[in-house]
């Protein structure tokens, strides 16, 4: 399949980590613990970065955050975690990042909402003062634009004025205009106080899926800054999952899109790193990129009764991806492996067949054996009851053979 084109935008780094342009599309992430509480920040920051979370975002809104940041980022990188850490910002920024200049060193990039730093009143330099801080401490900067915390000021005015039109628009439309109108002035003012485009990173969140869509198709059209995508306030479970891949695909799919991000709402006491796999998933799915090996497991119906299958296919994704952290550090390209995990014989020869490595477990009334093809070829057939720690060794197996490093591997005899 031939790769999507990208939309053309200036590329930005993060701490090493190249946003736009022609790099990858980053997937990124944010903690949802209190700053101020340094052990479990840096905790789950080492779980989103080991889901792989390529950024990860902290939450300085106070003076014991910022105070926290830079023992956080020292500890983080004590432990040999190298991701980039962004603060987020909001009201108080500008008073943070000049107060306490050990945090605005710390820091890979500043996350700044122009609704909540009242950029439209002349008489308020608190924007500039942020871009400042970037400035001297040669940080990038996201802005960011909320529907919910939309500037008002700016919002007002455009209401007038299209109410003063011959031909008025509706209010939506008005909105989404002034969301992008936000955003891109911003930018404007950052750049003339001294701010590089390659040190600029625009997004636009909404939370409903056709407006998301639509502000960033406009966006995009007239900019070549970098663009963050997320579906804001998301949702918990399926309805923020569907949601998120719904808005984020038709973007991605038409090049628009350098960074992205999945908000779901946790369950509570829930893995904060479902939102970092949701959006791996994504672009998985669109072949943009590859994170873990992708098991293809069939739904279930009459003829497989038994949830063997099913239990056996969890089983197998969830191990690919505990791997994964070891497996990509010593095997090159592992990540594109293809696995089957098959209920019945209907489709389970062919479609293992059409994996690199699949299983064809039996069915209802079938004969109890599973035939295991590699690239293809019948290799072997498993029975009885360690079928699962059998097929996981033929997978071990494969992928030391198939993506294994033969300069390594020779240089350790």
């Amino acid at each position: 399949m031939p790769a999507l084109a990208r939309r053309k935008s200036v590329a930005v780094n993060i701490g090493g980590v190249k946003v736009g342009g022609s790099n990858p599309i980053v997937v990124q992430s944010m903690t949802n613990t209190d700053t101020a509480d340094t052990t479990s920040t840096v905790n789950q920051v080492m779980q989103l970065a080991r889901a792989g979370s390529e950024l990860v975002r902290v939450t300085v809104n106070t003076e014991d955050a910022a105070k926290a940041v830079p023992t956080i980022v020292k500890t983080l990188r004590d432990f040999g975690v190298t991701v980039p850490i962004i603060g987020d910002f909001h009201y108080n920024g500008h008073i943070l990042l000049k107060k306490y200049p050990d945090c605005a060193r710390a820091l890979d990039k500043y996350r700044i909402n122009p609704g909540n730093v009242n950029i439209g009143k002349k008489q308020d330099d608190n924007f500039k003062i942020m871009i400042e801080a970037a400035i001297e401490y040669n940080r990038p900067v996201r802005i960011g634009v909320n529907w919910g915390s939309l500037d008002a000021a700016l919002l007002t005015q455009m209401m007038d004025d299209n109410a003063k039109s011959a031909e008025p628009l509706d209010a939506m439309e008005v909105t989404r205009r002034a969301i992008v109108e936000s955003a891109l002035r911003s930018a404007e003012h950052a750049e003339s106080y001294g701010l590089g485009r390659d040190k600029i990173i625009l997004s636009a969140k909404v939370s409903n899926v056709q407006d998301l869509v639509l502000v960033y198709e406009m966006m995009a059209a007239r900019c070549d800054y970098a663009l963050h995508l997320g579906l804001t306030e998301a949702g918990i479970g399926s309805k923020g999952i569907v949601a998120t891949s719904a808005a984020l695909a038709v973007l991605l799919q038409q090049g628009i899109g350098d960074t992205i991000r999945a908000s779901l709402t946790p369950l509570p006491n829930g893995d904060r790193s479902e939102e970092v796999i949701v959006s791996q998933q994504i672009l998985q799915a669109l072949n943009l990129r590859s994170f873990t090996p992708q098991v293809a497991a069939c739904p279930g119906c009459g003829r497989t009764t038994s949830t063997f299958f099913q239990d056996m296919a969890d089983q197998i994704q969830t191990y690919l991806r505990e791997q994964m952290p070891i497996w990509r550090e010593k095997y090159t390209g592992v990540e594109e492996m293809k696995v089957a995990v098959m209920g019945c014989v209907v489709n389970g020869p062919g479609e293992s067949k059409h994996a690199n490595i699949g299983i064809s477990l039996p069915g209802t009334f079938e004969t109890p054996v599973a035939p295991v093809y590699i690239d293809g070829k019948l290799s072997t057939t498993l029975r009885g009851d360690h079928i699962v720690e059998e097929f996981r060794e033929l997978l071990n197996s494969y992928v030391a053979q198939h993506y294994g490093n033969p300069v390594l591997a020779g240089s350790a005899v």
